[in-house]
């Protein structure tokens, strides 16, 4: 039987851990909050839209190093994933996988790139999106401020097409909500690829994980609230999903 995925999203502003609400950075955290084991997967992103410029990220990929030197699970790393190198500094710094959002926009091809260097399992391709008046959700790039005109069901099966192995999806408006993910939108992604889907945005409670997941029909759940990264929390939550019916790694 498949497993599920609880997955933390770790996201950085200029080196410093946030959680973000409506994509921008709201409280302060410490990585001493985050539990490392219990949790099945670890994304880190990089957030920070002044400072040091893309093309000198230092800080961002030291904080890689730090993290990875303690952390027994896949560590997935994005933010300002432009070229190749910046994929070969990521894995040089500790990353297994990496995920890419606007500079695939800008240049679909790096899919492919990485996808041929390293395997599709190494390329997660996140899409942000927003509903828009017609009901349809579209994709937004540039920290969820640029619009593309591309619907996010296109978009995802030309991700997969070009050799992302897996699709991580957030809502924009759901992001830092608490109010449950937007599982329309998760069942229209899951409906446009066969490959596996990670929803994330709005997660308050467990009952929103097994949402995601029954629901939603998500391979994997992720939150940004470090309350849920506690090693009680973890096994609290993996306890009620078990106990719902599912297979997830205790």
């Amino acid at each position: 039987m498949l497993r599920r995925r609880l997955i933390t999203v770790l996201t950085f502003n200029d080196g410093v851990l946030f959680r973000t609400k409506l994509f921008e950075p709201d409280y302060r955290y410490t990585l001493n909050f985050v539990d490392a084991w219990s949790v099945d997967e670890v994304i880190l992103l990089d957030v920070s839209r002044t400072g040091a410029p893309l093309r000198d990220r230092t800080l961002f990929f030291k904080t890689i190093e730090e993290f990875a030197r303690r952390c027994f699970v896949p560590l997935t790393v994005g933010g300002g994933i432009r070229s190749m190198e910046d994929v070969r500094r990521a894995l040089a710094s500790g990353a297994d996988k990496v995920t890419v959002n606007t500079g695939a926009l800008a240049e679909p091809e790096l899919i492919t790139q990485i996808s041929s260097a390293y395997g599709s399992q190494c390329v997660v391709l996140s899409i942000d999106t927003k509903k828009v008046s017609d009901g349809s959700y579209h994709v937004y790039g540039c920290f969820g401020t640029s619009a593309t005109g591309r619907t996010v069901d296109e978009w995802a099966r030309e991700g997969i097409s070009r050799g992302a192995g897996e699709i991580l999806v957030t809502s924009i408006e759901r992001d830092g909500s608490l109010h449950g993910y937007d599982l329309d939108l998760c069942r229209q992604v899951t409906g446009a690829v066969g490959a596996p889907v990670l929803i994330c945005g709005g997660a308050g409670n467990w009952s929103h994980f097994l949402a995601g997941i029954k629901e939603g029909g998500a391979d994997g759940v992720c939150t940004t609230n470090i309350y849920h990264f506690t090693e009680t929390a973890i096994k609290s939550a993996k306890s009620y999903l078990q106990a719902a019916g599912v297979a997830v790694r205790i």
